[in-house]
């Protein structure tokens, strides 16, 4: 049964590798007149180096010629000659044009396609990133574009090169000696046939070897990320020992792909002499017999300068299809890094079907409408209709509802049950809840990082699967529990939130947030260049920026997710300051382990494996003497 599925499985292997190299020639093809120039050179560089091995048979039959007559005027032998070098002398400048072209325009091919790779990721889903490993990505930016690279500039190149020249010398041969072109071509069939056995093998491993690389990259980037924790916890000899599992099968894969592609050149190369030896005796025995019986039936009349011109024209035969089969390795190698780039090229993007459009308005002093864009001041929602085309305007007012919302992240394991709950505009919702109780959750759909499979979440009475992901987000500010500072100054990080940002509106952000204090303490202050996620700030400083971040979005809705679970416990009391001043005007959605900081919430809810077990103010909980009372008063703790 095994054996009648594979070849279906090759031709759906092959079909995919057409597939992709037809994808690379495109990007390739964009410059269409250094193409031809390329295939111009290629051309006459392959046709000009047999020509040359052609015309060797003259120079030296000419010589026989005029030495066996006594003749010293060498004419037509130093024109044969000029001929000769006139053809190499073309076929390196030929080679030498399309080398340089080839090097420029493959680097252009891997910028093109990273341009693409980055710009499809932004529009990729949260869901791809949650379930990709980060180093196996950032490894087909890397490795897999650097195969691909090698491919476009060396390996097709070379592929072209050579059936060019292994086509020119075969008719070449052909015009020299029948006979001896088939001896050529029964030891051809014995390489091809080693070719396909060896190569078969070699391109299996090689797509092995793809993705043990990215395996390791993805284990070695979390292992630098986790050092501290490792360190904590001695966990070094077991990363070491998971490290070295991984690691292995690298080892395994990537002996194996070169055992078969090293074997390749041992072969091909014996194969090679083995030939050269036969032309040579057979050509010989030929050369005597048309000498001493030259009316010997079926014999061609072959001279020493036709057999060492064969010579030449076998090795030009046979010596491309030695590097051809060496290519062949990394033509396989490029194919498995491209398809792995491709694939992450073809995944689904977000979909953004939604057609209400969340805009900002600007209204003169006598109240009237000026102009509406994305972000000038007062933020409003214009709705689209499809049916008619009618357009309301409407301040937004941040009022939340979501009704009987259920969800899963996969089919089999629901995480939300039912969940009902109204947050009216100015309100702070407070989450409590354990460790996957499905707090994070339920942000992650309001901004529709995932959306629900059923119910509804209405967003000013508008249904978010109808509102425009980008605009939906645009007003939705978001403080993570996980900072991500980005390359560039403090101020640039903060204007990060709203990129229109005057430098007062981020500094004020700052002052709300509390961290103009320490930014000015720094030798540059807003200009202080941050990198590494800023490692040159405490945690909690960060964690400052990224709530200042949020603050100059001054979207109507704030959500955050555990945004002072890492400030100190003085520092915890200024940001609360600074955040109860973001929040006014503003519905709030508060996760918090930390009771003290969700004390003041207008609803509190108790999570519990994805069901809202209670809910109300901490006074009402706390008269209940439930779930919540327990918590508070330490009887039990969050998981």
């Amino acid at each position: 049964m095994s054996k009648n599925s594979n070849p279906a499985m090759k031709k759906g292997k092959s079909e995919i590798q057409a597939g992709t190299l037809k994808r690379i020639l495109s990007y390739i093809f964009e410059d269409k007149a250094k193409i031809a120039l390329v295939f111009f050179c290629i051309v006459f560089a392959s046709i000009s180096g047999v020509v040359a091995s052609y015309f060797i048979q003259f120079i030296v039959n000419e010589c026989e010629t005029l030495i066996a007559e006594g003749i010293t005027a060498f004419d037509s032998f130093w024109k044969y000659l000029i001929i000769m070098a006139l053809c190499y002398l073309f076929g390196v400048v030929c080679n030498f044009i399309f080398n340089l072209i080839m090097r420029q325009l493959s680097q252009k091919v891997m910028a093109s396609i990273r341009e693409d790779m980055f710009a499809k990721m932004q529009k990729l889903p949260i869901k791809f990133f949650d379930t990709h490993n980060k180093g196996d990505l950032m490894s087909r930016f890397t490795n897999d574009t650097e195969t691909l690279r090698e491919l476009v500039s060396d390996s097709l190149p070379t592929i072209l090169t050579t059936s060019l020249t292994v086509i020119a010398s075969f008719v070449a041969m052909l015009l020299t000696s029948i006979y001896l072109t088939l001896i050529v071509l029964c030891v051809l069939a014995v390489m091809l046939v080693v070719i396909k056995v060896v190569g078969g093998r070699t391109g299996k491993y090689y797509v092995e070897q793809q993705k043990a690389v990215g395996k390791v990259n993805g284990f070695i980037e979390e292992m630098i990320n986790g050092q501290k924790v490792i360190k904590v916890f001695n966990h070094e000899e077991n990363a070491k020992r998971d490290f070295d599992k991984v690691n292995e099968v690298y080892r395994q894969s990537s002996t194996k792909a070169n055992i078969f592609a090293n074997i390749f050149m041992p072969i091909m190369g014996n194969m090679g002499h083995l030939q050269y030896v036969l032309i040579a005796v057979f050509g010989g025995l030929m050369a005597i017999n048309s000498v001493q019986t030259p009316s010997l039936k079926g014999m061609i009349p072959l001279t020493l300068g036709s057999i060492i011109a064969f010579l030449n024209l076998s090795k030009s035969f046979t010596n491309p299809l030695s590097q051809m089969s060496q290519q062949i390795n990394q033509v396989m190698m490029g194919l498995a890094g491209a398809d792995r780039v491709f694939r992450m090229m073809d995944e689904l993007p977000e979909v953004n079907e939604g057609y209400v459009y969340l805009v900002s308005a600007e209204y003169n002093e006598n109240g009237e409408l000026v102009e509406a864009n994305h972000r000038t001041g007062t933020w409003a929602w214009k709705h689209y209709h499809k049916d008619d085309g009618t357009t309301t305007l409407k301040l937004l007012e941040g009022d939340i509802t979501l009704n009987e919302v259920d969800f899963a992240y996969d089919p089999e394991k629901p995480v939300l049950h039912d969940v009902t709950l109204y947050a009216k505009p100015g309100q702070r919702i407070a989450f409590v809840g354990a460790t996957g109780a499905g707090k994070t959750t339920i942000t992650n759909l309001l901004n529709r990082f995932y959306d629900i499979a059923d119910g509804k979440i209405r967003y000013d009475g508008i249904n978010i699967n109808k509102i425009r992901k980008e605009d939906l987000r645009r007003s939705l500010g978001i403080v993570l529990q996980d900072t991500n500072l980005f390359t560039g100054t403090i101020m640039e990080n903060i204007r990060y939130g709203r990129l229109d940002a005057t430098d007062e509106e981020v500094i004020a952000a700052a002052k709300m947030s509390h961290a103009d204090d320490f930014i000015k303490r720094l030798p540059e202050g807003y200009n202080t260049m941050l990198t590494s996620n800023g490692a040159n700030l405490s945690q909690g400083q960060r964690q400052l920026l990224s709530i200042a971040r949020a603050a100059v979005a001054d979207a109507p809705v704030m959500i955050l997710d555990e945004a002072t679970s890492s400030i100190d416990t003085r520092s915890e009391l200024l940001v609360q300051r600074g955040m109860d001043n973001l929040m006014k005007g503003r519905t709030v959605f508060v996760i918090a382990h930390r009771l003290s900081t969700v004390k003041g919430s207008d609803v509190i809810m108790v999570l519990d494996h994805g069901r809202i077990i209670e809910r109300g103010t901490h006074e009402q909980l706390i008269a209940e003497k439930g779930v919540y009372y327990r918590l508070y008063t330490g009887a039990f703790e969050l998981e």
